[in-house]
C-alpha cells in the first residue's frame, strides 16, 4: 500500500459519509452556512431516509479562492439521514414553501444501543430534530460549482 500524495487531493466533488461523531464533526464544517429552500427537504418514510439539497458553501476551496483571487463558490449537495424513524421541526414555518433555511451544524445526541437523535440546528432559532436508528449521515455535491451569489465569505454576529 502506497501512501496517497498532496496531489491525489484535487478539487473533486465530495462524497462523505458520517458514521461516528467524530465523522459527524467534518460534515459538520462542511455544511455550515449551506441555504436550501424548505421545499428541498423530503422524508422517504418507506425508505426510512431524510434528503435536504442544500447550496453549500465551499469552505474546503476557500483559502484557494483567497489566493487565486477568484471568487468564493456554493456547491449543491445532497445531505441524506438514513435509518430515520421520526423527523420533527422547531421554530420553522413548514407551510410557507418560500421559507429559506441556513444551517449552522449538525449535532448528534446518541441515545441507546447506537440509535440517537441527529440535530440540524438552523440560523434564526430553528432546528429539524432527527429520530435514526444510527448515526448514518451522507453528504455529497451534485453539481459543479458555482460562483457565490453573494460574493462573500458567510459571517456570523456574535
Amino acid at each position: 500500500m502506497v501512501d496517497a500524495r498532496f496531489e491525489e487531493g484535487a478539487d473533486r466533488p465530495i462524497a462523505l459519509v458520517a458514521e461516528a461523531p467524530e465523522d459527524l464533526t467534518v460534515l459538520s464544517a462542511l455544511v455550515q452556512d449551506a441555504v436550501f429552500p424548505i421545499t428541498e427537504m423530503t422524508w422517504d418514510r418507506k425508505a426510512r431516509k431524510l434528503a435536504l439539497l442544500v447550496n453549500r458553501f465551499r469552505w474546503e476551496d476557500r483559502a484557494s479562492a483567497e489566493a487565486a483571487r477568484r471568487p468564493y463558490e456554493r456547491v449543491q449537495s445532497l445531505l441524506i439521514v438514513g435509518g430515520v424513524l421520526k423527523v420533527a421541526s422547531q421554530g420553522i414555518d413548514r407551510g410557507d414553501p418560500d421559507t429559506i433555511l441556513s444551517i449552522l451544524a449538525l449535532d448528534w445526541q446518541p441515545g441507546a444501543d447506537g440509535a440517537g437523535r441527529l440535530v440540524v440546528v438552523l440560523a434564526g432559532d430553528g432546528a429539524i430534530s432527527v429520530e435514526a436508528e444510527c448515526l448514518d449521515v451522507s453528504l455529497k455535491d451534485v453539481t459543479r460549482p458555482y460562483r457565490a451569489p453573494s460574493g462573500h465569505v458567510p459571517a456570523h454576529e456574535g
